[in-house]
């Protein structure tokens, strides 16, 4: 079988731009600009591509032997090779900071959540409720007590008032008449009849008083509530249950490469090399 060479393709020439055409449009905005200027780099890099192609027959040989197959696993080949290589480096870029993400996420993250939900389900509630109201006062007051009565008076008799057995010493005179009584009687005194008393007693006082009273108050009320005590104490603790898990278990991780199996006695220089352990 006789292989015949690859003749090389020509060179494809890029196009120049006529100075003759007229500009673009005042109308197009920046971004067509920018596009179009793209546009023209991805043109110029695809025409060098394209004329190095042209230029080197091992590169056509390499890439094209007339064959679909293998220029299609050669093509396959190249691409897995480069995005291995970028996920190995992708990896040991993450493996540098990996334990520095984890000391992030259980010390600052889990770890300061969990300690202020903690702080919250201890805290209070401080503060000073200043009151200024008016407060109405409807009662009644039993009023109890003895009043003395020591005075003279003068009392009115409102009916015929009788008085039997009556001391009564009467005397009268008159021309050629001489009367004189000094004896008990009978007698009735008529309404209206003046008489000088004095009273000397006590008077029992027993009554009940109405009381209605706006009394305005004003003050200062000095309140303390501890959370705790309160119906937030369920969600606190509750959220305290729920981060408290997986802090322990980032906690029961390794903190660097060298406490992993992996960076052993005889693999170190390798761990340095690729995480920089040391």
């Amino acid at each position: 079988m006789v292989r015949r060479p690859i003749q090389p393709r020509p060179p494809v020439v890029e196009p120049t731009p006529d100075p003759n055409l007229e500009p673009e449009a005042e109308g197009q905005g920046s971004s067509g600009g920018r596009f179009g200027r793209v546009k023209e780099s991805v043109k110029g890099v695809y025409s060098r591509a394209r004329n190095y192609y042209d230029r080197s027959p091992r590169l056509q040989r390499f890439m094209w032997q007339r064959k679909v197959a293998p220029a299609f696993w050669t093509i396959a080949s190249i691409l897995s090779l480069v995005i291995n290589l970028i996920l190995i480096v992708a990896l040991i870029l993450v493996g540098r900071q990996l334990f520095t993400l984890k000391g992030i996420v259980e010390q600052d993250l889990l770890g300061g959540l969990n300690d202020n939900f903690a702080l919250m389900d201890e805290a209070h509630i401080i503060t000073t409720v200043d009151i200024a109201t008016t407060i109405q006062v409807v009662d009644t007051i039993p009023v109890v007590f003895d009043l003395p009565l020591s005075q003279s008076t003068t009392v009115v008799l409102t009916e015929d008032t009788f008085m039997p057995g009556t001391w009564v010493d009467l005397e009268a005179t008159g021309t050629g008449i001489y009367l004189h009584i000094d004896s008990p009687a009978d007698i009735t005194l008529p309404e209206g009849t003046e008489l000088d008393i004095r009273l000397d007693l006590v008077v029992p006082v027993s009554q009940t008083v109405p009381v209605v009273l706006n009394v305005p108050v004003n003050l200062s009320v000095p309140i303390d509530i501890p959370l705790n005590e309160t119906e937030l104490h369920g969600p606190f603790t509750g959220l305290q249950d729920v981060v408290s898990p997986y802090q322990s278990m980032l906690s029961t991780l390794p903190n660097a490469w060298e406490e992993t199996p992996m960076c052993g006695p005889l693999t170190n220089w390798l761990c340095d090399l690729l995480f920089g352990t040391h």
